[in-house]
């Protein structure tokens, strides 16, 4: 069949379409209708289609008539004829709404990352459109510039247009049909066009009565043929009605093809044939070919995305426009989008609507005066993709609540590229088909494990070549290379910003560097030349191998060669002997991630989730002078990332990238580091040093190796570790792992609440020792540590709970705690802002206690009556013998009072000041101790005051003593307090 007998089916034969048209943008005209006769060969429709577009009225297409060579005029279409019309319109309306509701519903749902920002986030009520600056074919062709930094800076956008505008008139006045919308990896292409589709399908694109979205992914796994018709209801069944006189109505139609990269097309005639026929079955490139060239559904609008590189695949003379994404390249639209993400209701979980929004506010203020400062992280929000990775760690850092073992810092790192490249390929036409993610991994993934080894994260133009220039040696690799740089490139380097630095580059975001030099490592790309060789060696010796057994026996049979067998057995012993030595690259990367998780130049840093948190929210204070020397750089998140990446769960996705884990090398990595990891985390860690410990056990996801490593730590200090709702989490999750118990927890001024203590219930449980100086835990908490102490499986014996604001119902809770408590025999409460009241309520629970034995109510205001209250209750108790009572408001009376008392019974000691009766003390060194530690947290004028009480007390028992031996002690502890009170007045203490 010819080409233009083809063209007459593309309508039904014997139908004639009687649906009215008018041309799009014609205003005031009436209608005309216009008769034509069929010209053999289908000129005259070709006629007709000249006439359609050339004309300014308006044309009803029902109208038209082929009765072979006759011409027929009809201004009104009869009466039975308008009723089927009418009905096919109605029949119309209805598919197109289904169409509408299926792809609402369709493109409007969230992948699981975006689940974690709250049950009402949505894309309508959080979206913010990247600005779209209009090109021109002589700008994309320019040649490739060179990686310097003048190219790299972003160029002030103009001629911005907006996204509903695209198919407006060009310069010419000419109606715009195909427009080419591009960008680089992460500025929003999908997304943009997601927007777009749920904006008609609510009626906000009133432009287009329908849309068909395709994607070119989907289209370039099929290799069957298939018809235009076919293709549509095969995606869309809703449109079975609307598809067959899809070309013979007036509907406004809109196709969108994205991710046109993904798509080999061939405008030759001689590579695609015409074709204008929707129902004739042909390649799916075939269709999109065809489409663009307006031989296929010619008044069809047409949008395509695709990255850069692509755009020269179509060409010029078949776009109407191209458009650029240039992402968010405006400061207020990075701020408004983080306003929007980061202010969802739910995103901050089950908290108090107050609280949430204080701190949702706070967190979007300290981001915005970041982005005022004009911080690499500008730079890096001009991606979208990066400002998504920005407060999906936010949210990670301050909304976490409890974390599910599946969410982890590498995860969302993980998650991220698979969001931006899911599996695609670097470039289509390249025969080897090299995913973009591995691609990534051996040239970009080189240069960030360079700099990390070199502590360096400036690259200058030459590093660069180095790592990605140096190896090529084939057309195919420069092919790729030049993909890359300008599809991908500046997804992960940019310009750095920093006063004289200006002319290297650094990773968009650090993290990134340490994330791709770990992926560097443990996909095993660090490799000398010998293993490279070795390892193809193996690879062809492994393959021949059994060909060449055949081959042997064969010969063998025919011939007396006996030494053939033997060479052959000998051939064979290559393979097996390499995969001993590639198992020793297992030690290696096990033996790295040892190396570099325990460095002890970085053992009194800041623990990794703070660094992220600086990272992204600055450091409040002066800004450092640029001709300061910069701090060292610490890449504490590599080892954590290498670990990271060996949970299953990132391997899978890993593996959908094109990057192959198996679960061998895992397993092999994993008993590699228990030979190290485990024995040097045995020893002593500094606190912060400590937490990056455990959320590297969390990050690995590997429970068998987390309890085994935990159950080694007997004692856990992570004093001073400002514990968000995250790190208790983590530190739950981790010691969840085995239910040993524990020694010592150590978590003084660690910013808990009550909260924490929820999160943290099962590990306290199991603590012998625990330390919650110095959290601010007021009643709310005591309530927590109340329910901790009444449960029968609490192993806690010694409880410190000083310079907390427990008061008297906090005091209150602690006193029905003591009563129904079986293992606590130490209770430190100094300086909790006790009062007599509180002090009160402990003394009526004390005596239903039978295990305390020492009990600390220090510098808590008591008066005599209080105090002494406490020794008499503490004199009946079985086991309690010592109590404090030090720095309290207690007078020479009530002095004299708990003197007689102590002599009444002995094994109750009372400690009150530093002298008992005519001698000092015997405990007058540890409550000066006490003092001393605690000064820089109590009312240095209230202890001047007690401390020049305590050396009247002195200097009043020392006068009534002729000992000389205990003048002599008077006199030496009178000298220490003398010293202290003197560092207090010079403000040295």
């Amino acid at each position: 069949m010819s080409r233009a007998m083809q063209c007459q089916s593309c309508l039904p034969r014997g139908s004639w379409a009687q649906l009215p048209w008018s041309l799009a943008g014609s205003r005031g005209t009436r209608s005309v209708s216009v008769c034509a006769a069929a010209v053999p060969g289908g000129a005259g429709r070709c006629f007709l289609r000249k006439i359609l577009r050339t004309s300014s009225i308006s044309l009803p297409r029902g109208c038209v008539h082929y009765q072979g060579d006759s011409q027929e005029s009809s201004a009104q279409p009869s009466p039975s004829r308008h009723g089927q019309s009418q009905l096919r319109n109605v029949a119309f309306s209805g598919a197109i709404k289904k169409h509408q509701k299926s792809l609402s519903a369709w493109f409007s749902h969230q992948p699981n990352e975006e689940r974690q920002f709250g049950p009402s986030f949505s894309l309508d009520a959080v979206h913010v459109d990247p600005v779209i600056r209009e090109s021109s074919l002589e700008e994309i062709l320019k040649p490739s510039p060179d990686l310097t930094i003048q190219n790299q800076l972003q160029q002030p956008c103009r001629k911005v247009i907006s996204l509903h505008n695209l198919f407006d008139v060009d310069a010419c006045g000419r109606q715009v049909k195909n427009v080419v919308l591009y960008g680089t990896v992460g500025t929003g292409k999908s997304t943009l066009i997601k927007k777009m589709v749920v904006d008609w399908c609510h009626g906000r694109l009133p432009r287009f009565q329908l849309v068909i979205p395709f994607s070119c992914e989907d289209l370039s796994h099929s290799h069957a043929h298939v018809s235009l018709r076919r293709l549509i209801t095969k995606k869309y069944q809703h449109l079975r009605d609307v598809v067959p006189v899809l070309e013979a109505s007036n509907l406004r139609v809109l196709f969108i093809l994205n991710g046109l990269e993904r798509l080999n097309l061939d405008f030759r005639l001689a590579g695609t044939e015409l074709c204008c026929d929707p129902s004739e079955p042909v390649p799916p490139s075939a269709i999109v070919v065809n489409l663009l060239r307006k031989y296929l559904l010619p008044e069809a609008s047409i949008i395509v995305t695709t990255r850069p590189s692509a755009v020269r695949r179509i060409p010029g003379k078949y776009v109407g426009r191209y458009a650029e994404i240039c992402g968010f390249s405006d400061t207020n639209l990075q701020k408004l989008y983080f306003q929007m993400r980061l202010s969802q209701p739910g995103c901050s979980g089950e908290e108090s609507q107050d609280r949430r929004s204080a701190e949702q506010e706070n967190l979007v203020e300290m981001l915005s005066r970041n982005l005022e400062r004009h911080n690499q992280i500008t730079a890096a929000c001009f991606l979208p993709s990066y400002c998504w990775l920005v407060c999906t760690t936010l949210h990670f850092l301050y909304f976490t609540r409890t974390v599910p073992p599946s969410q982890t810092l590498t995860g969302i790192y993980t998650s991220f590229l698979r969001l931006n490249f899911s599996g695609e390929v670097l470039d289509s036409s390249d025969p080897t088909h090299i995913s973009m993610m591995k691609y990534v991994a051996k040239t970009v993934g080189k240069l960030a494990y360079e700099g990390v080894m070199s502590r360096k994260t400036c690259f200058s133009e030459e590093d660069l070549r180095q790592c990605f220039e140096v190896e090529m040696k084939t057309e195919s690799e420069l092919n790729l290379l030049e993909v890359f740089r300008s599809d991908v490139f500046r997804f992960f380097l940019s310009p750095c910003v920093q006063p004289g630095k200006e002319h290297t580059f650094v990773f968009t975001i650090p993290a990134m560097q340490e994330y791709l030099a770990a992926l560097y490592v443990v996909l095993g790309e660090k490799k000398t030349l010998a293993q490279r060789v070795g390892k193809e060696l193996s690879e062809v010796l492994g393959k021949v191998s059994e060909d060449v057994a055949v081959v042997v026996n064969i010969v063998s049979k025919v011939l007396p060669l006996r030494f053939l067998p033997v060479l052959f057995n000998l051939l064979k012993i290559f393979p097996r002997y390499f995969s001993r030595v590639g198992g020793k690259d297992r030690d290696t990367i096990a033996h790295t991630m040892a190396e570099e998780l325990f460095k002890e130049e970085d053992y009194y840093n800041d623990d990794v989730l703070d660094q992220i948190n600086s990272s992204i929210l600055g450091v409040e204070g002066p800004m450092r002078h640029p001709d300061e020397a910069p701090d060292d750089e610490v890449f504490e998140l590599f080892p954590i990332f290498m670990g990271g990446i060996l949970s299953r769960r990132n391997r899978a996705i890993l593996e959908q990238l094109g990057c192959s884990i198996k679960n061998l090398a895992a397993f092999e990595i994993a008993k590699a580091m228990k030979k190290t990891v485990i024995r040097k985390g045995r020893r002593g860690l500094p606190p912060s040093e400590l937490m990056d410990y455990l959320f590297f056990l969390h990050e690995f996801q590997n429970e068998r190796f987390t309890a085994e490593a935990i159950r080694s730590l007997r004692a856990v200090n992570l004093s001073s570790v400002k514990m968000t709702p995250l790190k208790c989490s983590v530190l739950a999750s981790v010691m969840s792992t085995t239910c040993h118990e524990v020694e010592e927890l150590n978590l003084t001024s660690c910013n808990l609440d009550s909260g924490s203590l929820r999160t943290l219930f099962p590990v306290l449980l199991r603590c012998k020792a625990l330390h919650l100086q110095l959290n601010s835990l007021g009643s709310d908490a005591c309530k927590e540590i109340r329910d901790l102490l009444l449960h029968d499986k609490c192993a806690v014996s010694s409880l410190r709970l000083a310079n907390n604001p427990v008061g008297e119902q906090g005091a209150r809770y602690l006193a029905e705690a003591l009563a129904g408590n079986r293992s606590l025999t130490q209770l430190s409460l100094l300086h909790t802002a006790l009062g007599d009241p509180g002090a009160e309520a402990i003394a009526q629970h004390l005596a239903q206690n039978q295990h305390l034995q020492e009990l600390n109510l220090g510098y808590n205001s008591l008066t005599d009556a209080a105090a002494l209250r406490v020794v008499e209750v503490a004199k009946r108790h079985e086991t309690l013998d010592k109590v404090h009572l030090y720095f309290n408001d207690i007078s020479e009376d009530g002095k004299r009072a708990l003197d007689s008392l102590r002599m009444d019974r002995d094994g109750v000691r009372a400690l009150v000041f530093l002298t008992a009766g005519t001698d000092v003390s015997d405990y007058w060194s540890h409550i000066l101790n006490v003092v001393q530690r605690n000064l820089p947290f109590w009312d240095r004028e209230r202890v001047r005051q007690h401390l020049a009480l305590l050396l009247q007390d002195l200097e009043s028992s020392r006068s009534q003593t002729a000992n000389p031996w205990r003048k002599a002690k008077f006199l030496r502890v009178e000298s220490e307090v003398k010293k202290m009170l003197g560092k207090l007045q010079d403000g040295s203490l």
